[in-house]
C-alpha cells in the first residue's frame, strides 16, 4: 500500500503559530478600520445636523436655532421643547424638535442623533423619559443665549446670533460630541455644548464641567458654522473627566465656543 503524506505534530504547531501571528497583525488593523468607520458615520450625522441648522436659519431671517423653549426662557403651556424634541415622563416626541422639519429622522438608537461611538446603553439618558435624545450638543451658549436653559438667567441679554453675519464661521462649533460625568459608572448624554468658561454674575469663571467628548480615539467630532465637519483633539484644553474623555478644545472660549467672549 502507498504511504500517505500527513502533517506531523511539529508542522501543525508551526501552521497554528503562523496563523496566530497573522491574526495578531491583522486584528488591530481591522479594529482600527471599524473605529474609523464609526468616526466617518459620526461626521456624516453632524453634517446633517449642520444642514438642519442652516435650513432653520433660512426660514427665520437668519436667526440661529434656539436650544430650547422652556419655562425659564418663554412663558407658555406644554413641556419644554428642545432642538431635538420634547422629553417628559410620557416619553420623547422628536416631531416637536426644531430640527424635525429639516431632518426627518426618528430619535432612536443608531439614528442620526446618536454617535456610533456612544451607542444606547453606554450612557445614562438625560431627562424624565430616560429615552434616546441626542449624544451631540448644540452651541446654544453662544448662538442663542436668551433660549439656553440653565444659563439664560446670566447670559440672556447677550445677542441671539444671526447665521448670515457670523465672524469666522469656519472656526465656530455648532454641534459636537458631548457628554457629562456625574460621578457614576457611565457618562450622561448632554445636548448642550458647554464652553470652557462660563459668564456668571458679570464675570467669566472656569467651567468645571465643559461637555466636549473626545470619544474617537482621543478626538471629538464637530460640525462648524460653515457646514464642514472635522475632528479635534483637546489642544491643551481643560479635561474635566479623564475616564470618559470629556473637556474642551483649547483653554479659552475663542475661537470655537464663544468667539466674542472678551466683549461680554
Amino acid at each position: 500500500m502507498p504511504r500517505r503524506r500527513c502533517f506531523s505534530l511539529v508542522e501543525l504547531l508551526v501552521c497554528i503559530g503562523i496563523i496566530a501571528v497573522l491574526l495578531g497583525i491583522l486584528l488591530p488593523g481591522l479594529a482600527g478600520a471599524r473605529a474609523q468607520s464609526r468616526c466617518v458615520k459620526c461626521a456624516n450625522n453632524l453634517r446633517q445636523l449642520g444642514q438642519a441648522f442652516h435650513m432653520y436659519a433660512g426660514e427665520y431671517r437668519g436667526l440661529a436655532m434656539p436650544l430650547a423653549y422652556t419655562a425659564a426662557t418663554i412663558v407658555g403651556d406644554g413641556p419644554p421643547v428642545y432642538w431635538w424634541g420634547t422629553n417628559n415622563a410620557g416619553g420623547v416626541d422628536h416631531t416637536r424638535g426644531f430640527t424635525w422639519p429639516y431632518l426627518r429622522s426618528e430619535l432612536r438608537a443608531n439614528s442620526v442623533y446618536e454617535c456610533p461611538d456612544q451607542p444606547w446603553g453606554s450612557y445614562i439618558p438625560q431627562g424624565a423619559a430616560r429615552a434616546v435624545t441626542s449624544t451631540y450638543g448644540y452651541n446654544g451658549y453662544f448662538l442663542c443665549p436668551p433660549h439656553t436653559p440653565g444659563w439664560c438667567y446670566y447670559i440672556g441679554r447677550q445677542p441671539w446670533q444671526n447665521v448670515d453675519t457670523l465672524a469666522q464661521p469656519q472656526r465656530l462649533f455648532v454641534f459636537a460630541d458631548t457628554a457629562i460625568d456625574l460621578g457614576q459608572n457611565r457618562p450622561q448624554n448632554d445636548a448642550l455644548l458647554d464652553p470652557p468658561d462660563l459668564y456668571v454674575n458679570g464675570q467669566w469663571t472656569p467651567n468645571s464641567s465643559p461637555t466636549t467628548c473626545f470619544r474617537h480615539a482621543g478626538r471629538a467630532a464637530v460640525v462648524l458654522a460653515d457646514g464642514h465637519a472635522q475632528t479635534f483633539d483637546p489642544h491643551g484644553g481643560r479635561i474635566a473627566s479623564r475616564r470618559f474623555g470629556i473637556g474642551s478644545v483649547g483653554e479659552t472660549n475663542d475661537p470655537h465656543y464663544v468667539p466674542n467672549w472678551r466683549k461680554w
